[in-house]
């Protein structure tokens, strides 16, 4: 599930973009803030990787993720902070400082775009993958 859907559009710029491994297409948010991507996976997993690829210029300053196990509340896993670029951006600490994800045990994950650098709140994510292990 996603916050919003820019002019409701979902064929041109729906979720399913963000997992379609095409250059070509992306998730592009309605305007206003906090948007947000909830996945939740059929099974339970161990996540150890973030990996996201924004549009320059509608990217997050900030993103809190946030999961849980089957029934529970969601609670709060770490804070990322992505930079302002179009490149994949991999949640290795080595690689990028700031942008680390904690091995985690979870069946749903939440990403909060806390803070977008475009000024009508707008976010626009080309590719989202979650690595990790089926438990």
């Amino acid at each position: 599930r996603v916050s919003s859907v820019l002019n409701r559009d979902v064929k041109q710029f729906g979720k399913k973009h963000m997992f379609d491994a095409s250059e070509e297409t992306c998730w592009n948010s309605d305007q206003g803030t906090c948007q947000w991507v909830t996945l939740d996976f059929p099974r339970t997993v161990k996540v150890s990787q973030l990996h996201i690829q924004f549009q320059g210029g509608f990217s997050s300053r900030l993103c809190t993720l946030e999961g849980c196990r089957a029934g529970e509340q969601l609670v709060k896993i770490s804070d990322l902070y992505p930079e302002d670029i179009n490149a994949m951006q991999i949640s290795f600490a080595a690689l990028r400082a700031g942008f680390q994800v904690e091995e985690t045990v979870l069946d749903k994950l939440k990403i909060t775009f806390e803070n977008s650098t475009d000024f009508f709140g707008r976010i626009v994510v080309y590719h989202l993958g979650v690595l990790g292990e089926r438990l």
